[in-house]
This record gives C-alpha cells, structure tokens and sequence, in this order.
C-alpha cells in the first residue's frame, strides 16, 4: 500500500471494507508490552459500531479513503456497458463476490451488484446472495453520496440510468431486505 496517505485524521471519512463508510473519532496511543501501539476509532456510518484499528494494521486491513468524484463516473460508466459472464455453480459464484467484496474497492463492489442483478433478472436469487446485493448496493450509495457530498437518492437515481443501459434495473433498498 506505498504511495497511498493513509495517514489519516480525526474527521476524515474512510470505508472500511465490507462495511461501508466510517469517520475517525479519535488516535489514541496504548502501550502494549514494550511499544506504545497508535489506534484509530472508526465509527461505522451504517452500525454505529465503533471499531478500533492498529494504526499499522491500516493497510492489511484494507482501509482508505471514501473515493473521488472522478471515480464515481468511472464506476457509473462501467455500470452502463454490458458484459455479461457470471459463473454457474452458486458456490463458486458466491465465493468469487464474497472475495471481490472484501477488497474494498469500490469498482469490484459495483462488479458484484451489477453481476447478482443480471442475475436476478434471470433467476431468483438465493437467501445469502440476495443479502450480498443489499449490502453491494448499500456499500456503493452510501459512499458515492458522500464522495459527492449529495443525497443518497441522488446516487440511486444516477445509478438506475447506468443501469438501464444495459437493460438491468436497479433495485430498490426495501426489495431485499428479509
């Protein structure tokens, strides 16, 4: 993770992968053994969970900044143009999104709703893939509204024109939720 600042400070929004946006409430410093460890607080925007994160542990973990604006096209853009390959056996499938979910990366969630929606145009999706899309979906609005600093609607609204290029619709918060 050289070359990228994750030096980061009280107030800064950053995603913590998997689970969406979070603010640093605090550093703090602990002595643990010989050492003093420095922690980050996160606050989990969508949980309220708070989370402390070795300051080293940064990168391994996978955190970094809520993404640029110029970012938000890119992934608006890839969301628009059809391509179509989605792996057949379910366990494999689900494999594969769960591994692209956990990068953090924030085009490699838009891959997976974008693929669990093709999907789910095609067949009924199963219990824990449909749990998968919610949280894709969420992951994306929730960050792409604060990149832009605008409301969640907004996104959801650019998002479903992206989509209806290439003939997939986007799915309302309320249709996957069990």
């Amino acid at each position: 993770m050289s070359g990228t600042d994750l030096n980061f400070h009280v107030g800064d929004k950053v995603v913590y992968p998997n689970h969406g946006v979070a603010v640093i409430e605090q550093i703090s410093s602990r002595q643990v053994g010989a050492t003093v460890e420095r922690f980050y607080l996160l606050n989990i925007k969508a949980s309220s969970l708070k989370v402390m994160v070795p300051c080293h542990n940064v990168g391994s973990v996978g955190i970094r900044r809520v993404v640029r604006n110029g970012e938000v096209q890119k992934i608006l853009d890839f969301l628009s143009v059809t391509n179509g390959h989605s792996v057949a056996d379910w366990k494999d499938r689900f494999k594969e999104n769960s591994d692209r979910m956990r990068t953090g990366s924030l085009l490699e969630v838009a891959g997976v709703l974008k693929s669990l929606i093709a999907l789910h145009r095609d067949k009924p999706l199963s219990f824990r893939e449909k749990k998968m899309l919610e949280r894709a979906r969420y992951l994306l609005v929730s960050e792409m509204a604060m990149s832009r600093n605008c409301e969640e609607a907004k996104i959801e609204e650019l998002l479903t024109i992206a989509l209806a290029k290439c003939n997939l619709r986007f799915p309302e918060a309320s249709e996957f939720q069990a």
